[in-house]
């Protein structure tokens, strides 16, 4: 049977030291064959006499390559060879003369040459080699002295070169035997704080005595670089490498310090918490023993279990409720998800899972001197709101329904929503999704990421603690679809009837019922919400002010809360008509009334500041104040708009249309010229035309370009021979659309005819090629903005008729209506 590994280790270091007996005169062993057949081999003189091993060493080496660290002279240790060019190398070597070169690697390379190699390395005796069952071979070698590659023999695999061995210098003055003193010393220090460094380490430094193989010693035990283990190796003089070896000793003792900080710190911290967890049990125990209230958490699961138990959930929700409250009562407070799981129960605590919609009653007439309190005008709009209450009252019907106000800014959207709440007497909650693109602001996060917070749907719920109250969200129109998911479609399971009776929250992941909350949504354009959300809601336009209704709005509401807002009283100024009407046509001419309500601001302000400062006041103001046109020019400077602003289709080769934008209502000034070209005539299109307003030019163009030559207008060859250049002003600003089709025809043949068409004149309908004005959209914004700029009549198409009975009877009063179905016939009336 053959021998165990450690029996063979242990003949190994047996054979070191008998060759150890050699050096100081003993007898060496005569060969001996092994169980495994190895040869022991020892030399003898011819007369009988001892060899020193130093004059066994043969010039030519075969060379181990070293990928981890190198091996100093003077130790004994094994080394593991797997490939098979080690093998073969490390038996030829044995069978040789028994000894090996080792070299460490300069890179770590798969099939290592002999310029891989650093020149210094170490040889060493092959004491003894042991098969392994996986194919490797464990050699047990002694390392003897350190040599330099002189030539190299063989420069691949089995590499073999010619070496020179390298004799210490400088190892017995004084400063050596100091230094020597120094780094025992040093290493004794290290090596009783270090549990690595065993008792056979210790022994087997002191008794080396020789300083360069201390060091040598030292320096193949310590956790550093194996580059700088080489230059050590490198190192012959003695004192030099004693001093190389002390940097890095000095170096481990600072790592020492630091790793000792550490591991005291932390034991303090792990000793401190060991006791409190102590404390916290027997305190426990003793307030069990007493029959006193138990500790906060024992509290907090007797209050949520209470609060649950009222709720008398079913169900899923019982079976997931429950089971996150056993969860929190097994729960050490000092774990990390015990606030995780705290968090959760105080959010499903704080829901209104009970009905509560009997409660809400809410009077019509209430309603409507609500309504009419906090609006001026807006008359279709409120009409539409008290329908809407009228029906969910006969029907007694709490659930509930999604409203999408549209409007320019400033025209009393998102107030118009806080009155509908005051209205039907139901707390009300408000968040905007504008540039929102993250879905989880909608539906929440998973409980599992860090900071997770329910959705805006769920946070309103807790905040109102009603389960029927009134959402507002603004600027649905503005979300954006990004790499976190759509909030638009997120939105879709809120607000679709058929989903929200089971609406799942990504943090609550529980069915809760959000079919009784009433949804006002607020947009400036339609364009950009899906349509899906669309078909969910019904849609209630509100269109932009006239200076009229801009004045009356400032006398009752802007005025007054204004005053309040500057420290007046509500009386204390007065602003008169011919001022406000001023500021509505020079200063503030946009569809909302923000611009407006930021001038009487600036006005308040300039006043209070003249008055404190003119009369040395002590902060009381008394005075009265009536604001003419002469204090708004005063206060507000030049106008912002003036009269030379507003559009006049004055010279031929110009008419006026009527624009939609979500800002509102607009007027558009079309101009046109022609000039001859000697190249091919054709048309060009100047003001930043979006492509479907490029289509229609290209149609009107087409179109008049007939009506000319059927005419007699002008020549078919006049239209090869000129330029027609068709430009909207304000080219800065994007436009497009179809509906200036009629309006750059009749530009058009104004520009042919040389005719200017009618004072006060201005038009709106797409234009198809055979002639036709097809109907548009927005033709409530674009009214308004006609009656703004003083146009006094407007064309429209026939189908569009039905839309005039929408606009206010204020808003059409001094317009006159001209519904057209050909283009012949708006030529007929601009001229």
């Amino acid at each position: 049977m053959s021998k165990k590994i450690s029996d063979l280790f242990e003949e190994a270091v047996q054979e070191v030291r008998e060759q150890i007996l050699q050096a100081a005169g003993q007898t060496e062993l005569p060969e001996d064959d092994d169980s495994n057949g190895n040869k022991e081999k020892g030399k003898k003189s011819k007369g009988g006499d001892i060899v020193p091993i130093e004059d066994q060493l043969p010039n030519k080496l075969y060379i181990i390559p070293l990928s981890g660290r190198p091996i100093f002279p003077g130790i004994f240790t094994p080394i593991m060879l797997h490939s098979e060019e080690d093998k073969k190398v490390l038996e030829k070597a044995y069978d040789e003369n028994g000894f090996i070169g080792m070299c460490l690697l300069k890179n770590d390379v798969e099939s290592p040459v002999a310029s891989d190699l650093y020149a210094v390395g170490t040889v060493a005796r092959i004491v003894k080699k042991i098969n392994l069952p996986d194919g490797g071979i464990n050699a047990f070698v002694s390392t003897v002295k350190r040599f330099k590659i002189r030539k190299v023999l063989n420069a691949e695999k089995e590499i073999c070169v010619a070496v020179d061995y390298l004799e210490e210098t400088n190892d017995t003055s004084f400063e050596v035997k100091a230094l020597n003193r120094a780094l025992l010393s040093e290493m004794k220090e290290i090596s009783e704080n270090n549990p690595l460094f065993n008792e056979e380490m210790r022994t087997n430094m002191i008794n080396i005595d020789h300083p360069g193989k201390i060091a040598d010693f030292v320096a193949s035990i310590l956790d550093i670089d194996k580059n700088e283990q080489q230059k050590v190796l490198e190192q012959l003089d003695v004192q030099k490498r004693l001093e190389q070896v002390m940097v890095y000793i000095k170096k481990e003792q600072e790592i020492l310090k630091v790793q000792k900080k550490v591991q005291s710190d932390l034991n303090e911290k792990v000793e401190k918490s060991q006791r409190e967890y102590f404390l916290r049990e027997e305190l426990k125990k003793i307030q069990s023993e007493l029959g006193i209230a138990s500790d906060g958490k024992s509290s907090d699961y007797q209050k949520f279990k209470e609060k649950i138990q009222s709720f008398k959930f079913e169900g899923e929700i019982k079976e997931a409720v429950y089971s996150e409250l056993e969860k929190f009562n097994l729960m050490d407070p000092q774990y990390p998800d015990y606030m995780v799981s705290r968090n959760y129960l105080e959010l499903v605590c704080a829901l209104p899972w009970l009905d509560d919609t009997d409660k809400v009653e809410y009077n019509l007439e209430n309603a409507k001197k609500i309504l009419d309190n906090d609006h001026y005008g807006l008359d279709d709009v409120k009409k539409r709101i008290l329908e809407f209450l009228s029906v969910r009252k006969l029907r007694k019907d709490n659930k509930g329904s999604i409203i999408i106000l549209v409007g320019p800014p400033g025209v009393g959207k998102t107030s118009v929503g806080k009155s509908i709440a005051a209205s039907m007497n139901k707390p009300f909650y408000r968040f905007s999704v504008g540039g929102e693109h993250d879905q989880s602001s909608i539906k929440g996060h998973r409980r599992t990421y860090v900071g997770a917070m329910p959705g805006k749907i769920i946070e309103g719920l807790k905040i109102t603690k009603s389960k029927s109250p009134v959402f507002m969200i603004d600027e649905v129109d503005k979300m954006n679809a990004s790499a976190q998911g759509d909030p638009s479609s997120a939105l879709l399971e809120v607000l679709d009837p058929e989903q929200n009776v089971t609406f799942r929250d990504t943090y609550l992941d529980l069915p809760f019922d959000v079919s009784n909350v009433l949804f006002i949504l607020t947009a400036n354009s339609l364009d950009t919400i899906p349509s899906p959300l669309l078909d969910r809601a019904e849609i209630i336009q509100l269109s932009g002010y006239i200076d009229q209704e801009k004045m009356e709005i400032a006398k009752k509401y802007l005025v007054p809360k204004n005053c309040e807002k500057n420290g007046l009283k509500k009386n204390q100024v007065k602003f008169t008509n011919s001022a406000l009407s001023l500021i509505a046509t020079e200063y503030a001419r946009e569809a909302g009334v923000r611009n407006f309500e930021k001038c009487i601001d600036k006005i308040n302000r300039k006043l209070i500041y003249e008055t404190m400062t003119g009369s040395g006041n002590d902060g009381n103001i008394s005075d009265k104040f009536t604001v003419d046109v002469p204090e708004v020019r005063k206060y507000l400077g030049k106008p912002v708009f003036d009269e030379s602003q507003i559009k006049v289709a004055s010279v031929p080769g110009t008419a006026i249309g009527l624009a939609w934008t979500s800002m509102g209502g607009d007027t558009l000034l079309i101009e046109s010229i022609s000039f001859a070209s000697e190249k091919a005539g054709g048309l060009q299109l100047t003001g930043q035309m979006g492509d479907v307003m490029k289509e229609s030019a290209q149609i009107a163009m087409n179109w008049v370009k007939q009506y000319a030559v059927n005419n007699k207008i002008k020549e078919p060859e006049w239209f090869e021979k000129n330029i027609i250049h068709l430009h909207i002003p304000e080219g800065a600003t994007p436009k497009d659309g179809p509906s200036a089709g009629i309006t750059m025809a009749t530009t058009l043949i104004s520009l042919l005819t040389g005719k200017t068409i009618k004072k006060n004149l201005a038009m709106t309908g797409e234009l198809s090629l055979t002639g036709q004005v097809l109907p548009i959209g927005g033709l409530r914004e674009k009214t308004v903005a006609a009656k703004r700029n003083g146009i006094k009549t407007i064309i429209i198409p026939y189908a569009n008729e039905r839309d005039l009975e929408e606009i206010p009877e204020h808003v059409k009063k001094g317009i006159t209506f001209k519904p057209v179905k050909n283009v012949l016939e708006v030529i007929e009336l601009a001229f």
